[in-house]
């Protein structure tokens, strides 16, 4: 069976139908950039260009960047705020003439780590990480996700919110090396760490291609791993939410 994924982000849209027995893109990746400002009709517009041209007729699912409750949009920290109590899920069904399920895309990226990558199989918690825009979390117990937990809204002592601190817009923001980002990074997951004391930490997000980078400045008591998938985990992740949660 494929379904078509769709990762939302704060810079692209990109998706690729996903053969949900493998995991696999089953076509090239398309992307389109984010329209400025982000408002739900242009992000509705948007997607539905996608779609069009996969000249897709079937179930999609997305992954979007916020709190997502059945079907409602929740937060708006790096999206438009109209986007706040809009139904994604509606507002997407008419946009594209195709069924839409839609989840946090950081729980859509952690959902394809833990059935196709570094997850599988492994016992405990399991933290997924994604770095870009903003910083977004998935939490896994034994395989079971833990949604929205948002963890990249932590408040850091001395430092303020944790994206607005080592997300990696800001790394390219400050022009920061790769240490220097890497320093402030490990605040965040001392803080993680201390909180969930997780048994394997994975990192996502466009960043996650470049962690020959920075591996060897990260310092913490859980084993931290780029993602299998790289940054394709968030398109395999949003179709794999229409068979389990669409």
């Amino acid at each position: 069976m494929k379904i078509l994924g769709i990762d939302i982000g704060g810079s692209g849209i990109k998706g690729a139908p996903v053969d949900l027995a493998s995991g696999a893109l089953a076509d090239e990746r398309y992307r389109l950039t984010t329209p400025q400002p982000a408002t739900p009709q242009a992000v509705a517009k948007t997607v539905g260009k996608l779609v069009r041209h996969f000249k897709w007729q079937g179930p999609v699912g997305c992954g979007f960047p916020a709190v997502v409750q059945n079907g409602v949009v929740r937060t708006a920290a790096n999206i438009h705020s109209n986007w706040v109590g809009c139904t994604v899920e509606k507002l997407l069904r008419e946009a594209t003439g195709c069924p839409v399920s839609v989840i946090n895309d950081a729980d859509a990226a952690g959902m394809a780590e833990v059935r196709f990558g570094l997850g599988q199989d492994h016992p405990g918690v399991v933290l997924m990480v994604t770095i870009g825009t903003g910083i977004g979390s998935a939490l896994f117990v034994n395989g079971r996700l833990v949604p929205n937990t948002e963890l990249g809204h932590l408040f850091l002592k001395d430092e303020g919110i944790a994206e607005d601190y080592a997300a990696d817009s800001v790394r390219k923001k400050k022009d920061l090396s790769w240490k220097k980002w890497a320093k402030r990074f490990n605040v965040y997951l001392a803080e993680v760490e201390k909180l969930f004391w997780p048994d394997m930490i994975v990192l996502g997000g466009g960043i996650s291609k470049r962690f020959d980078n920075y591996a060897k400045y990260l310092k913490s008591e859980a084993p931290v791993k780029p993602a299998a998938l790289l940054n394709e985990a968030g398109i395999i992740g949003a179709a794999l939410a229409v068979q389990d949660v669409g």
